[in-house]
């Protein structure tokens, strides 16, 4: 596979021989990340960066202003080979971390740190298999997975958990995630390569690339399957049994998580694949993972650590963001233990974090909450994730709870949003997705700005059109418009705009015979926020709502 090549080329990977290099018999050997001290003499310059990105990641980054700086370019080549002649074993470069991850023993490990141009090293894990005590978002959901017979409707029993969202009028509207490249970082998709719910995805070529981070293959069809549950929410094509939220995006699936233990290599698999990621330009990443504590000796992080800057897989999740990616991330699920709050990388201040809330709406007991350590509010929207519909790796549709569930249902929403948007930056799309929330006006640490919702009055679209008439939507900086369908344009109308609290800002008298008009209301005199704008037009009468961002 041709981005398996780019990518194995980009990250200098040596020899994926197991056997064991650098240490003498009976040391046990570790996995180390090992810092560079700068990029100085690199090959690579931002004049030929089609030498480390795609053509697509260059091209994400030009529509949103991004320019191409050294922390893209990948590890010095000259660093890794003073590495490896002295004899450690690199497995993987990070381009963001200026960093390799080497095996090696805690003697080799003392020489590597010797070198003038190390900057400084962190164990990651023991070789060896320890006793876990597994506490990652991915193995709190709950897993109790009754088989449920499928209704005859077309999204069959994952109906609700799809509107809540708004997510069949938003494909009814054509948008399905085409042109959308999402990223899955998990813990492994058994089922996804046989299951008849994903057979359109091997049809239409829809899977782009895989790659297992843990045992560095290119299979990721075994292991847990989280990832097939996961995957399901957004891209499972089965009518009648569940229609995903982006079912026509492009996906990328990445093991990077093992299921048996908990260790910081995890986070740095989740690093190196939000690298690949960028590298092929994708364009959303989803993950439904999040870590707190780990196995010895592996270093656990507390809550003050949950702070947006200090976690590995925190500060990977806002470089991957800083490209250009959109990173939709589950909130964690310890809302009812004793930690209760986000896990990481939700703490990241650039990704938008997803919390679960039941059917109804109301919060899911066991959905993390915020603030962060820094005080910022988190999560930063909800979907339904206690009792969603998901798959089982045979194709049988299932119930099951978690934040992992919510998430990516928000990530393929968000997904069909964007192609509808496609000229807003992720920063932006995040932006928009906050302030359709239901809660957008008064945002808690509880279910933050609320479910986002598209429908008859909330929309991404640039413009949307009710009844014969349309607005500018979202509203940047540029003068407000509507346009008037020809059965409003009979008599004079009369407009008038509202902020969130009902506050009067405009009220504007309209011409007949007048298809368009730029409302005399500024966009910067607007906050941030959802604005009500009501038209009447003499026994006519219409609300729409239009969000600044």
């Amino acid at each position: 596979m041709r981005l398996l090549l780019l990518y194995t080329c980009l990250l200098l990977t040596v020899s994926l021989a197991k056997g064991q290099s650098g240490s003498g018999p009976g040391q046990e050997e570790q996995k180390h990340l090992v810092y560079f001290k700068d990029k100085a003499d690199s090959p690579f310059s931002t004049d030929a960066a089609t030498q480390f990105l795609s053509s697509k990641a260059i091209e994400r980054r030009s529509k949103q202003g991004i320019p191409v700086v050294p922390r893209d370019f990948p590890v010095n080549p000259q660093y890794v080979k003073g590495l490896q002649d002295q004899g450690a074993k690199v497995l993987y470069t990070s381009r963001w971390f200026n960093a390799v991850m080497v095996q090696c023993s805690t003697e080799k490990l003392a020489e590597l740190q010797a070198l003038p141009f190390v900057r400084s090293s962190q164990t990651l894990n023991r070789l060896a298999n320890t006793t876990s005590r597994k506490s990652g978002t991915q193995s709190a959901d709950s897993m109790e997975m009754t088989i449920i017979a499928p209704e005859a409707k077309e999204y069959g029993l994952a109906f609700h958990q799809a509107n809540m969202l708004g997510v069949p009028a938003l494909q009814a509207a054509g948008y399905k995630g085409e042109g959308i490249a999402i990223a899955v970082l998990d813990a492994g998709f058994p089922g996804v390569n046989s299951a008849t719910p994903f057979a359109h995805l091997h049809e239409n070529n829809q899977i782009k690339a895989t790659f297992d981070f843990v045992t560095r293959k290119q299979d990721v069809y075994s292991s847990s399957s989280h990832g097939t549950s996961v995957l399901s929410t957004m891209a499972a094509y089965e009518p009648g049994k569940l229609i995903g939220t982006a079912y026509k995006a492009d996906y990328y699936l990445f093991r990077t998580e093992d299921a048996a233990t908990e260790h910081n290599i995890e986070e740095v698999n989740w690093l190196l694949a939000a690298e690949f990621a960028d590298s092929a330009g994708v364009d959303v990443i989803n993950s439904s993972l999040g870590y707190t504590l780990f196995d010895s000796p592996s270093y656990s992080y507390t809550y003050e650590e949950l702070n947006g800057n200090t976690s590995i897989v925190t500060r990977a999740a806002d470089y991957a963001a800083a490209t250009g990616m959109l990173v939709v991330v589950s909130a964690g699920n310890e809302g009812n233990k004793p930690w209760r709050y986000v896990s990481a990388p939700a703490d990241a201040d650039s990704v938008l974090t997803v919390g679960a809330v039941d059917s109804l709406a109301n919060r899911a007991t066991f959905s993390s909450i915020g603030p962060t350590a820094d005080q910022r509010i988190k999560p930063d929207v909800v979907a339904m994730g206690q009792q969603a519909y998901v798959l089982t790796p045979s194709g049988a549709l299932v119930r099951s709870n978690g934040t992992s569930f919510s998430g990516p249902i928000m990530a393929g929403m968000v997904a069909c949003l964007w192609q509808a948007n496609n000229t807003l930056s992720n920063m932006q799309l995040l932006q928009l997705v906050r302030q359709m929330g239901s809660n957008a006006s008064n945002p808690n640490n509880n279910i933050g700005y609320g479910v986002p919702h598209y429908n008859e009055t909330v929309t991404g679209l640039p413009e949307f059109v009710n009844d014969g008439i349309a607005i500018s939507n979202p509203v940047t900086e540029q003068d407000i418009v509507l346009t008037m369908g020809e059965s409003w344009q009979k008599a004079q109308s009369v407009v008038q705009v509202f902020d969130a609290t009902g506050k009067l800002l405009l009220k504007q008298n309209l011409p007949s015979n007048n298809r368009s008009h730029v409302l005399q209301l500024r966009p910067g005199r607007l906050k941030r926020g959802v604005y009500l704008c009501q038209v009447t037009s003499g026994e006519q009468r219409i609300t729409l709502r239009f969000v600044k961002l």
